[in-house]
């Protein structure tokens, strides 16, 4: 099995690559559907190396431009056809591949079975066109992943997107009600946990909303700018919320593997807020009523034009929101970077976030 790293990705990270090479409006994509239409089988390897050499006898060379009437064409034969990794150039056609046979396979139809085994010797993506079932197949590594109809993926998206949609209206609410406690310094546990878990769930229904629209090509442009809007600013603000409210001194408790753990929850600990507490640091679920401070890194950033750097300095100098709301124009010109013109930018800013959460939350 290939391990992940920078120089070898999962397998899941290059079927992500190949459904992108292969997505409705490619080139690729365009000579696949030309070979179902024509209810020929087809079988091609994207990659050429030695190991590929290796296992193909037969055929001949071409080293032509692709061209998806060339790829129907040459379908037409019986051997498999071997093409670039970026599928710009067919390298050979009618090769007979021979793979280790002693690599285990599920598939029982030939072709299925060379392509499935071929993926797992050579490390490249293979697609498969079965001449029958009219089915395309994508061969990753250990994957199979079988191609569908743009009108069922779609289906399926819209109806993602109509769950982000709810899930989105749902998150802003609870962060606003989060920003208005905050202000109070009335936070529990439980309110830190419900926004941190809302985030995780709408940045999970984005990631599969993000697969469709990469499977999809050029027919999920739409759905792609739908769900830019919908979730600009969401990955900041899970961020900001770990910042303000995970524990600190601790090395491996870093924000980047706060978030990574409140990732690896399953469904069904996710929908335990206190599951969510205790991945965030905050303790177990008989402490979800105890009180917590944040430390203002969320609401400092929703001051205008407030740089980073600025924003960790103010926090690291006044240490939670609190003192940071009390704080005059005199206390913050102390941060270095903060002049009077900032100061008095921050301490409007504050006043006015103050103001307004406090009306949404009773009014």
């Amino acid at each position: 099995m290939l391990v992940a790293t920078p120089e070898r990705p999962s397998d899941v990270e290059r079927l992500r690559a190949t459904l992108a090479t292969i997505a409705p409006g490619t080139p690729l994509r365009d000579g696949l559907e030309r070979i179902l239409r024509g209810r020929t089988g087809a079988l091609i390897v994207l990659g050429q190396d030695r190991t590929v050499d290796a296992i193909s006898t037969g055929g001949f060379t071409l080293d032509v431009p692709f061209s998806a009437t060339g790829l129907r064409e040459l379908a037409k034969m019986d051997g498999a056809m071997i093409l670039d990794s970026a599928a710009s150039v067919i390298h050979r056609a009618n090769v007979h591949l021979m793979p280790d046979h002693t690599i285990p396979s599920e598939e029982t139809g030939t072709r299925h079975r060379t392509a499935e085994r071929v993926a797992k010797q050579t490390g490249f993506p293979v697609v498969s066109v079965s001449q029958s079932m009219q089915i395309i197949a994508v061969y990753v590594g250990e994957l199979r992943y079988p191609l569908e109809d743009s009108g069922q993926i779609l289906s399926r998206a819209n109806q993602a997107l109509a769950t982000l949609e709810r899930y989105k209206l749902r998150l802003d609410e609870v962060s606003s009600t989060l920003s208005a406690l905050e202000i109070e310094d009335l936070v529990t546990v439980r309110d830190v946990a419900v926004v941190a878990q809302r985030l995780e769930m709408v940045s999970r229904i984005a990631r599969e909303i993000e697969d469709y629209v990469l499977e999809l090509g050029t027919d999920g442009r739409l759905l792609s700018l739908q769900l830019e809007e919908l979730v600009t600013g969401v990955d900041a603000e899970r961020e900001l919320v770990v910042r303000d409210y995970a524990p600190v001194g601790r090395r491996d408790r870093t924000p980047e593997s706060v978030l990574a753990e409140m990732e690896s929850l399953s469904p069904t600990d996710l929908v335990d807020v206190g599951q969510v507490a205790r991945a965030i640091g905050l303790g177990q679920s008989e402490h979800l009523d105890g009180a917590v401070t944040p430390r203002g890194y969320r609401l400092l950033a929703k001051v205008p034009r407030l740089p980073t750097a600025v924003i960790d300095r103010l926090v690291e100098h006044f240490d939670t929101l609190q003192k940071l709301l009390s704080a005059g124009v005199e206390d913050l010109q102390v941060v270095d970077g903060v002049g009077e013109l900032r100061a008095r930018s921050v301490r409007e800013g504050l006043s006015r976030l103050a103001e307004s959460s406090i009306l949404e939350r009773y009014v």
